[in-house]
């Protein structure tokens, strides 16, 4: 019975890459030296599933930033401005596509799927000329081989491809990607041929928008596509991977009836409608990948239900076709258990991080062929009843508080409008008043702090002292660059998650738990495995510790509901949204003691809304219902001169519009400029938003520093569709990942270009 992997973490272990990738982009060290380190961490996970037995192994899924961006590399579709001029991409035009530079802006980035991870969109026109212009995945290919190891190739379908990009500037928006596709096919059969000169045996297309509502036009693409492959690809066994959701009855049916592809690949975890559709007929004489382990999640799958599931699967498909399999790449889930040596020994039992699912998916095969491990299968079946019976688990006052709120929407008494009077009155801001998102870069010395008091190596004393230091420099910066709606910066906060799950009761952390959100940025998700509640007060001492440094306004900061619930790895033994209620509650117990102590901005941040929403639309409107009701429950007890401000980024906002204007916040600041301003053609099409709004006027995902004129521009543009009134003028996300010389000159231009449009709006009365 052979054992298949989608996809591995590629940050390693202590997150090597990471700092590799940092040191290169600092100019501390050399292409040679990233190249190294990652040539070392590709050897040590294609080792390390050998050793488990696994049959597919995949190659090219390590990319230096995403694999969409490799694959855009792959095709040659550089957009004109990063003047590539032919031959093998390299680092300086493929990081400057993901990162910008010094004289023009990166590429949009947005959501993976409903996941944290992040992708580079492709920009693409009827003019692109596509080449073979990246040899990444042969390379990869023949690394492994070098090393003993017969890997497959890993790929973006072509379809895929072609379905997430976006038509590039000055394309019409009506441009039909999908009839590009007769344009890449050739590069694909160019890589193609190039593996089966190499001796490669298997190849992967990963394909995961067949999990989406397609129409009939879309899925044809993905018949010709395959169709077109078919000869190129003969002799190679061809696996068609999907995942995420289920997928749909008619791309079902397209996907099994593809030409050339001699297996499918299906998420049976997120996709458990699916198995019925498999029960329903599968085409006799193909392979089908069982994605049983959850590659999403970090809980010890359960051996013995996978291994009757995978039994049924094997009575209609036959012995020798069914391949056991990761539900999706484990790019999502953190690198190893072995690495966390102080997790609670109890819950430790109930986890499995990407290595150990590795040893879950090959014991399965072993169990299925006849050579079942009992001593591992009888230690699972411990960890699983242990869960379940935990007393640790369950907190009965919070879950009688949790089901309560099912009668009520928890709404504010007074519409919007009339608390923004209200809080006009009592803030006295100017017109487009300036603010930030919350955090301000994050220095060595600062890390070292937090590093030095969780290893019990300096006072609490000494802490609160350096800590105090940091947020009286953020202030003085702010107040110096004349900001208006000033925050502390957050220098107590490794991360707006983890910071406030470590004071709620139902979380667990780890020391190494990392995973990758894009490029070199990584988090490390807390884990909620029981019942939440707030113990005590979690920011009020640093807010007013802030606010009594300024008379300015001084945001309170807070992660929202959803936002921790969409960023942490989430109890799989209850819905999802009642575990969210139970966040929102103790949210909402913080936001009224930050009232109580006198803060009259606060906000509660909601970045990972969107990120939420199912795939197919009949699943969107009971989530955005739960969603949207948790936000409104965690303010809905506060004053109407108390503003709440929520921020959300890097997600596709233009269909959630009408819930976002539901959440009922009085000022959401919003990602907009890396989109092309994608957000306020919703305004253009008619759509009335009365709240205060701050689309984000620029990009701090990028070093590039924009002009004061730049940023008078994008203002103007908001202008154009927003009443004055309404706009803030605010960066698109929280500066923790920048340095201080780029921070500095971009706020100053920042609240120069609000000072210019003021004086411009004052003289046109």
């Amino acid at each position: 019975m052979a054992s298949h992997i989608v996809g591995y973490p590629r940050m390693g272990p202590k997150r090597e890459l990471k700092f590799a990738l940092e040191s290169f982009w600092d100019k501390k060290s050399s292409a040679e030296d990233l190249q190294k380190v990652a040539a070392d961490l590709r050897a040590s996970i294609w080792k390390q599933m050998a050793d488990a037995g696994t049959k597919y192994i995949p190659s090219n899924t390590f990319s230096y930033y995403d694999q969409v961006l490799d694959t855009t590399a792959m095709l040659g579709a550089v957009p004109p401005r990063y003047g590539w001029n032919g031959g093998e991409i390299e680092f300086d035009v493929y990081f400057s596509m993901a990162r910008g530079n010094a004289s023009v802006p990166a590429m949009e980035m947005t959501k993976w799927f409903d996941t944290n991870y992040h992708y580079i969109v492709p920009e693409l026109g009827p003019e692109v000329k596509f080449s073979y212009a990246s040899h990444k995945a042969v390379k990869e290919y023949q690394e492994a081989k070098a090393l003993g190891v017969d890997t497959v190739p890993v790929f973006v379908g072509p379809v895929s491809y072609l379905l997430l990009s976006k038509p590039a500037k000055g394309v019409e928006k009506s441009f039909s990607l999908l009839s590009l596709l007769d344009k890449i096919l050739p590069i694909y059969k160019e890589v193609v041929a190039e593996l089966k000169a190499a001796g490669a045996s298997s190849i992967q297309f990963d394909e995961p928008t067949l999990v989406m509502d397609l129409d009939s036009h879309q899925l044809q693409a993905f018949t010709k596509a395959y169709s077109e492959l078919e000869a190129s690809c003969s002799g190679l066994n061809v696996i068609v991977e999907t995942y995420f959701a289920d997928v749909p009855s008619e791309a079902f049916k397209t996907l099994t009836s593809l030409k050339g592809v001699t297996g499918f690949g299906f998420d049976l975890v997120r996709g458990t409608k699916t198995l019925d559709l498999i029960k329903g007929g599968f085409p006799t004489g193909k392979y089908l990948f069982a994605g049983v382990v959850d590659g999403r999640n970090i809980w010890a799958n359960d051996l013995a239900a996978s291994l009757s599931v995978l039994q049924e699967l094997e009575s209609i498909v036959g012995k020798d076709k069914l391949v056991v399999s990761t539900s999706c790449s484990l790019l999502h889930t953190a690198v190893d258990r072995i690495n966390e040596p102080k997790l609670d020994q109890e819950i430790k039992s109930w986890l499995a991080f990407a290595a150990q699912k590795v040893v879950e998916v090959n014991a399965l095969a072993k169990a299925l062929a006849g050579h079942k491990e009992e001593a591992f299968f009888s230690e699972n079946a411990a960890a699983q009843a242990s869960r379940k019976s935990s007393p640790r688990v369950t907190n009965e006052a919070v879950q009688k508080a949790a089901s309560a709120l099912k009668g009520s929407d928890h709404r504010r008494a007074t519409d919007v409008s009339a608390r923004l009077d209200a809080q006009q009155k009592k803030l006295k801001l100017p017109v487009l008043p300036t603010t930030t998102i919350g955090s301000f870069p994050q220095t060595m010395d600062l890390r070292r702090v937090r590093r030095e008091f969780k290893a019990k190596k300096i006072s609490e004393e000494d802490y609160v002292k350096a800590i105090k230091e940091e947020i009286n420099k953020v202030v003085k910066l702010q107040e110096e660059l004349d900001i208006d709606v000033l925050v502390h910066g957050e220098p107590e906060r490794n991360d707006m998650v983890e910071y406030f799950g470590e004071q709620l009761s139902g979380f667990a952390f780890t020391a190494n738990g990392w995973v990758q959100s894009y490029g070199s940025r990584c988090v490390k998700p807390p884990i909620i495995y029981g019942d939440v509640s707030r113990p005590k007060p979690m920011t009020v001492f640093w807010s007013t510790m802030a606010q009594s440094m300024t008379a300015r306004p001084m945001k309170g900061m807070l992660t929202g509901p959803v936002t921790i619930l969409n960023w942490s790895f989430v109890r799989n033994d209850q819905p999802r949204f009642e575990t969210c209620y139970q966040i929102a509650l103790a949210i909402k117990d913080e936001v009224e003691d930050l009232e109580k102590a006198g803060i009259t901005v606060i906000q509660i941040d909601e970045a990972a809304l969107r990120e939420g929403l199912p795939l197919r639309k009949s699943e969107h409107a009971f989530y955005l219902d739960w969603a949207v009701h948790s936000f409104r429950i965690v303010n809905c007890g506060v004053q109407d001169t108390t503003q709440i401000h929520t921020h959300m980024c890097y997600s596709n906002f233009n269909d959630i519009i009408h819930s976002i204007i539901d959440m009922d916040a009085d000022v959401i600041t919003i990602e907009n400029s890396r989109s092309d301003e994608k957000l306020l053609s919703v305004f253009r099409e008619g759509v009335k938003y009365g709240a205060g709004i701050g689309p984000g006027v620029y990009d701090i995902h990028s070093p590039r520093i924009p002009s004061t004129e730049e940023i008078a521009d994008r203002i103007n543009k908001m202008l154009a569709v927003l009443e004055t009134n309404i706009l803030w003028v605010n960066p698109d996300c929280g500066l923790k990942t920048r340095k201080y010389t780029e921070v500095k000159p971009a706020l100053k231009n920042m609240v120069a270009a609000a000072k210019l449009l003021r004086t411009e709006l004052a003289s046109a009365k």
